[in-house]
């Protein structure tokens, strides 16, 4: 059953972001998740919605996703104005200024989840499986990051390229496991709402020929 609040279409409020548990905010995500696969979105109200948030923001949680277009991360998960931070950057990894919003998220504003959402057919993926663009200075900087995920992904021997889908899942899926990690090894803050029952962090991945998002477990094995 999907949160009455989140079926309104109101704004959070404070008192209401405060009362709600780690547990319930990845259950509204999810029921979300639900009603945009079935086309049974929450209709909302934009211009009211403007309104209420400008007196403040009281989001239930923070999305890491990649910068691919056809992820509107919000519509994914049937959130409106005020519902969620998101953080976007090709290959939703972490990084010191990444990290530094969602301790800013999470310690000073209350979110109850992070969130790293991977997905299908990642572009970011792909080139740091091939090597690409290493003639554009800042983008093989960036690719450079995921490239440990791939290395990480076991088997396929002769086919660990783009051209292999079931690798590049694998490596997309293991990239978002490795950021989880990263996370905790990297944020002392957030390492600690986690252990103290005040947050979860968890991760994801897009399906985008459905538009569903299915949790990882942290135990997967690629």
């Amino acid at each position: 059953m999907s949160d009455p609040r989140e079926r309104s279409g109101r704004v959070l409020s404070q008192s209401e972001q405060q009362n709600l548990t780690s547990e319930e905010a990845l259950r509204i995500l999810l029921d979300g998740n639900e009603r945009f696969v079935g086309g049974d979105v929450t209709h909302r109200d934009h211009r009211a919605q403007i309104r209420e948030a400008a007196k403040g923001q009281w989001p239930k949680a923070v999305i890491l996703s990649c910068l691919d277009s056809r992820i509107p991360v919000e519509d994914v998960f049937d959130c409106g104005i005020g519902d969620l931070f998101v953080a976007r950057v090709a290959g939703n990894f972490v990084n010191v200024d990444i990290l530094g919003s969602m301790e800013f998220a999470c310690a000073a504003v209350g979110a109850k989840l992070v969130f790293v959402l991977g997905h299908e057919h990642c572009g970011a993926i792909k080139g740091a499986i091939d090597g690409v663009g290493e003639d554009l200075e800042n983008l093989a900087a960036l690719l450079r990051t995921i490239t440990p995920a791939a290395e990480q992904v076991p088997g396929h021997p002769g086919t660990r390229t783009s051209a292999n889908a079931a690798f590049v899942h694998e490596v997309a899926e293991q990239n978002v496991l490795r950021n989880l990690q990263r996370i905790r090894e990297e944020s002392r803050v957030l390492r600690e709402l986690e252990a103290d029952g005040k947050i979860q962090i968890v991760g994801g991945m897009y399906d985008m020929d459905t538009g569903r998002v299915t949790l990882l477990s942290e135990h997967h094995s690629p």
